[in-house]
């Protein structure tokens, strides 16, 4: 199974560590979806919901907005929710 690292934090504190098989985000410009081997990009989210697939099962959480960074297979986003 090809996996990334999620990393999600909140101004309260951490909300996501996990191993995910990808990761769907509300990007200010559209939604997209960051798989293995995705090119490093940073950029600002919207309010929506970030999706992502870890072990198999699908979860979501809600935000308001925020921002994330995307490379080496690590995923970091910093979020209001």
């Amino acid at each position: 199974m090809e996996v990334i690292d999620l990393h999600i934090l909140s101004p309260e504190g951490p909300l996501v560590q996990a191993r995910v098989e990808l990761v769907t985000l509300p990007g200010v410009a559209g939604p997209f979806t960051v798989l293995k081997d995705h090119a490093a990009l940073i950029t600002a989210l919207e309010k929506g919901r970030i999706r992502y697939v870890e072990g198999g099962e699908e979860k979501f959480l809600p935000i308001r907005e925020g921002f994330v960074e995307v490379g080496n297979n690590v995923v970091k986003a910093c979020v209001e929710v």
